[in-house]
């Protein structure tokens, strides 16, 4: 199932809003670091890929801009163990 990942800027989150739930992973970008904090998949949308889809569009976002990874949440950083292409923008 492809999700549509929303970057909101304002409040620090990529977001995935499906079937009146909200998924998120938090983020404080300080200088050249992204600092991927934690991410929180409700329960009804736990195994459907929101979690995954967030990470993949934190860390596009974080090449895409220059920017080294902090991967403070424990999802984030199991899913680049996972993905070594990603491994390279780990602070």
């Amino acid at each position: 199932m492809e999700h549509t990942v929303i970057h909101d800027e304002k409040v620090g989150r990529f977001e995935v809003f499906e079937s009146g739930q909200m998924g998120y992973l938090q983020y404080e970008e300080r200088g050249n670091v992204i600092d991927l904090l934690h991410t929180i998949v409700p329960k009804q949308l736990e195994g459907e890929g929101v979690g995954s889809a967030l990470v993949q569009a934190a860390l596009n976002y974080a090449r895409s801009a220059n920017l080294k990874v902090i991967p403070t949440c424990p999802f984030v950083k199991t899913y680049i163990e996972r993905h070594p292409e990603y491994k390279n923008l780990v602070a």
